[in-house]
């Protein structure tokens, strides 16, 4: 275990320092002018001379190195830099909307593990079953429908026609039922195939055969050996998939009005808000390295020869 951790802390240093390149380097090569944008040149007369001191107050006029070297001293002294637009602290911006976008994200999970476990689960016991058909068939509807479509449906349906539920902010409970909603129905089709697979695959291995002839039984089989066995390439898919859930979480938030990071951000891009951008960019990075970091060491537990291998090694 320590040595996997001290690969890790390894991994996690290269990573910090091509993921802060490679964001500064794509937010500053991107269209658009941020001193433009905060003079406000659209609606007041500005002369050139204050474009070009603001410009140089804000150290834009350095080569691009410079400013990225001066920006990776102020990150590792965990400052992230204020927005160009508020003035506030990104790190504070990013404590205040973040807790919005872990709720959505917790919802949708749960959503979408409602949905994906009992159909996966009952198209594998009932292969080729008309139970088998009805959740493939919802879970290619599922795949094929874009979250942003799905959302606006949800939207006229339960928000405009039956008024059951609000569509836009964040006031209650009950406005999270058709974000959360939108996401997880959209990433649910996905685990439902895959689970079904996976435990199609571990139903057929040979240490179910050998259960079944000491006479255990089906039930205990299904949940204690297969269905543990099966949840190793799922949690892969879930790691690898994270990106995508995050970009999900953009959309949503945006199409409801939800006010967490990934509204907060696109607002920023619209602004030209460097600081923002790139500390979202580098927090969502995080994120997916620490998600699938816990991933690589959960296989450990789900996947017993693992440990097994690793004594052999030792």
């Amino acid at each position: 275990m320590f040595r996997i951790l001290f690969r890790r802390l390894i991994e996690v240093v290269i990573f910090l320092l091509l993921i802060t390149f490679m964001s500064f380097l794509f937010v500053r090569l991107a269209p658009g002018d941020p001193v433009l944008t905060i003079l406000n040149v659209d609606e007041l007369s500005v002369s050139q001379e204050q474009v070009e001191q603001l410009r140089e107050d804000m150290g834009f006029n350095q080569p691009l190195l410079t400013q990225y070297g001066n920006w990776l001293m102020d990150f590792f002294r965990l400052d992230f830099g204020s927005s160009y637009v508020t003035g506030q602290p990104v790190i504070e911006i990013v404590k205040a909307s973040f807790p919005a976008t872990l709720e959505l994200t917790a919802g949708s999970l749960i959503v979408m593990l409602i949905i994906a476990i009992p159909l996966g689960s009952l198209s594998a016991l009932y292969r080729n079953s008309w139970i088998d058909q009805i959740s493939r068939l919802l879970s290619i509807i599922g795949s094929a429908v874009p979250s942003f479509w799905l959302g606006l449906i949800l939207i006229d349906i339960f928000g405009v026609r039956l008024s059951l539920f609000p569509t836009m902010g964040r006031d209650g409970w009950d406005s999270l039922i058709l974000p959360s909603l939108t996401l997880g129905l959209a990433i649910s089709g996905v685990y439902v195939r895959l689970l079904r697979s996976s435990l199609l695959d571990s139903l057929g291995q040979e240490f179910v055969r050998a259960a079944r002839s000491r006479g255990i039984s089906e039930i205990r089989i299904f949940f204690a050996h297969a269905f543990r066995h099966s949840l190793s390439p799922v949690i892969t898919v879930f790691g690898i998939s994270l990106g995508s859930l995050i970009g999900g979480v953009v959309v949503v938030e945006v199409l409801f009005a939800y006010p967490g990071v990934g509204k907060v951000v696109v607002d920023a891009i619209r602004q030209r808000d460097y600081p923002l951008i790139q500390g979202y960019i580098l927090m969502m990075g995080l994120i997916v390295f620490v998600v699938n970091t816990c991933v690589d060491l959960s296989y450990r537990y789900l996947n017993p020869s693992i440990r097994l291998h690793e004594r052999k090694v030792n």
